[in-house]
């Protein structure tokens, strides 16, 4: 980490300062993500769903995978099991993580790149190292966020958008102190690459020893920003902030993250996740890998996954299901 960078940052366009004559989005929440096994037994960073956080609107979960070292014959992923009603956004920055789904797609997705996929009606896939990572080990670190989809499109058909590193568009703060990839949405006047049903921001931000990222922030979404590593302070109030730790602001037209002077992690950078949307407000039902509105809709995915209804595993891949990532 991080994914991709630039020699030169002054060379990037810059994104304009939030409105001076509009309130600076405050600190509304810090959270503590809390540790838990996923998968076939790796451990995740996981800042909602918690108790501190129940919900996220319009994102259901966010999970740190990582970084982690492994040994060989250490690493492991998460076997073939079933979504349905959500899309999930996979963003590597250090290893690599191989996709299969039972419609014959998928892919590797390594430093940088970016996999989003729409379960939507139903799908089966496993996200698991790739066998050269199994076998010698090394550093993985990766990030999953779900994003909900609204009633009417909870049932659109399955489809993948794989975005390498290149793809992403690269900006840096107003005064040069930040590098801030833009995943998806747009940021200032900046658009990602990424393509998503539900309207939402989606970025990860650099910001050198002493820096401040001062950024303008779609007024009508959410704003969260999740430190991936490093130490610094969030909103004009200056709140403490460190690895692990999810700010939630309130309402606004920007949002501010200082870096502390130094940082003690692999970057020497304060690396953050900016992300927000536009609040669905539907009811939310979920029963581990499906997000619906009705308990009798959740009962109708366990059905069609249990008949065949959202694919079968290809023969070559079939290893077993699991039912809870």
């Amino acid at each position: 980490m991080p994914a991709i960078t630039v020699d030169d940052i002054m060379i990037l366009p810059r994104l304009p300062r939030p409105d001076r004559t509009a309130p600076e989005r405050p600190v509304d929440k810090i959270v503590t993500a809390h540790k838990q096994l996923e998968g076939a037994g790796f451990e995740v960073r996981r800042p909602f769903p918690s108790l501190d956080l129940r919900s996220a609107d319009p994102f259901i979960l966010l999970d740190q995978m990582g970084p982690v070292a492994y040994e060989p014959h250490q690493a492991k992923g998460a076997p073939w099991h079933p979504h349905r009603g959500f899309e999930t956004v996979t963003y590597m920055l250090d290893g690599a993580m191989v996709h299969h789904d039972s419609h014959g797609g998928g892919g590797t997705i390594r430093e940088g790149d970016t996999q989003w996929m729409t379960a939507g009606s139903g799908i089966l896939h496993d996200e698991v190292p790739p066998e050269e990572l199994v076998a010698t080990g090394g550093w993985f670190h990766g990030i999953q966020l779900w994003v909900n989809l609204p009633r009417a499109l909870k049932m659109a058909p399955p489809r993948y958008q794989d975005l390498d590193a290149s793809k992403l568009t690269l900006v840096s703060s107003h005064d040069g102190g930040a590098l801030v990839r833009v995943i998806a949405g747009e940021i200032g006047g900046f658009s990602g690459p990424g393509s998503t049903y539900t309207p939402i921001a989606y970025a990860h931000a650099s910001i050198s020893p002493g820096g401040q990222l001062e950024m303008p922030w779609p007024q009508h979404f959410t704003a969260m920003a999740y430190v991936l590593s490093g130490s610094g302070t969030v909103g004009s109030q200056r709140h403490p902030v460190t690895e692990g730790q999810l700010t939630v602001f309130g309402p606004g037209s920007g949002i501010t993250v200082t870096a502390d002077s130094e940082q003690h992690n692999a970057t020497g950078d304060l690396e953050v996740l900016l992300l927000g949307g536009q609040p669905i407000r539907e009811p939310v039902i979920q029963y581990g890998p499906f997000v619906m509105n009705t308990k009798a809709e959740i009962i109708q995915a366990m059905e069609d996954y249990q008949s065949g209804r959202m694919g079968n595993i290809p023969a070559e891949h079939v290893r077993g299901t699991v039912i809870g990532e």
